[in-house]
């Protein structure tokens, strides 16, 4: 399983958090923050937002029983460990650790970043009236995160 670290715990103020929907554009925004964290030195903080709707199975899942929610954070932390650890093998000085946070992507972003030394976060790249109607997670994180943000929009 991939190192954790408690949902609450506050990241260091050198650590450069990044956010983890499943998606390319995610995908992308994980290799910019691990090459980035590279040449910082920095540690990087990997989180996905869950719901019970958008979590997998946990493993010990059968017809019936009824898994606790620790038990879907641990599935969801496995299943982000899993997505991104091609890249993250190929930054082995970069020191990562994984978060599953059972609230909005937004809230958990905010939440988390609050006192790091940078929030990365892809873009779909939707923009105009597409975007604003959609209301974008990159968006909001920049006019509410605590500290600075890098949109990695897509071809970056």
């Amino acid at each position: 399983m991939p190192d954790t670290q408690p949902e609450q715990t506050p990241v260091s103020s050198d650590s450069i958090v990044v956010g983890h929907d499943g998606s390319g554009h995610a995908d992308h925004a994980v290799t910019v923050a691990l090459d980035l964290a590279e040449q910082l030195h920095a540690p990087v903080v990997l989180v996905r937002a869950w719901s019970i709707d958008t979590a997998p199975r946990p493993a010990n899942w059968e017809f019936g029983y009824v898994s606790s929610i620790e038990e879907y954070a641990d599935a969801v932390r496995v299943e982000l460990g899993e997505a991104v650890m091609a890249e993250v093998a190929k930054h082995p000085d970069v020191k990562v650790t994984y978060r599953a946070i059972y609230a909005s992507p937004l809230k958990s972003l905010i939440d988390v970043s609050r006192g790091a030394r940078m929030l990365v976060v892809g873009s779909r790249g939707r923009g105009g009236l597409s975007g604003m109607l959609l209301g974008s997670v990159s968006e909001q994180c920049v006019r509410h995160a605590k500290c600075p943000v890098l949109v990695v929009r897509p071809n970056t």
